[in-house]
């Protein structure tokens, strides 16, 4: 069963009134399926507690901007760290060079427009890939 990484901030994690917290329609898109949920992110510690990283009901990996998740290397580090394939996994997130530096490494990507937030694109792209 394939693990779905998710984006953290702008995705999972989203600003209202300047105060960030989960996505709750997000949240329960991802409840729909059974699958390991990993939130990526490139948060620091003071940024972790900003964003509320540490509230998320699932498993959060960050490398704290060294590199930048739009580098290749940050995909090569994480997908060692859990033990994970490019094939085990699929990922979406909000900023298109991110997505780009994912695809790079063989992991199928989607392109999630934060302003747009549609869920029903989403949950295609999830249940064609998984």
């Amino acid at each position: 069963m394939k693990t779905i990484l998710v984006d953290a901030v702008y995705c999972f994690v989203v600003e209202n009134g300047g105060v960030f917290g989960i996505f709750k329609e997000m949240h329960d898109l991802l409840e729909t399926f059974p699958n390991r949920k990993i939130i990526l992110t490139g948060a620091n510690d003071e940024q972790f507690k900003k964003f509320g990283l540490d509230q998320t009901p699932y498993e959060v990996f960050t490398l704290k901007h060294n590199p930048e998740k739009t580098n290749p290397e940050y995909y090569e580090i994480m997908l060692k760290h859990f033990g994970l394939g490019k094939d085990d996994v699929i990922y979406f997130e909000h900023d298109h060079w991110a997505v780009k530096s994912a695809e790079s490494v063989g992991i199928k990507s989607y392109h999630y427009d934060n302003d747009k937030k549609d869920l029903e694109a989403l949950r295609n792209f999830i249940t064609e890939n998984i």
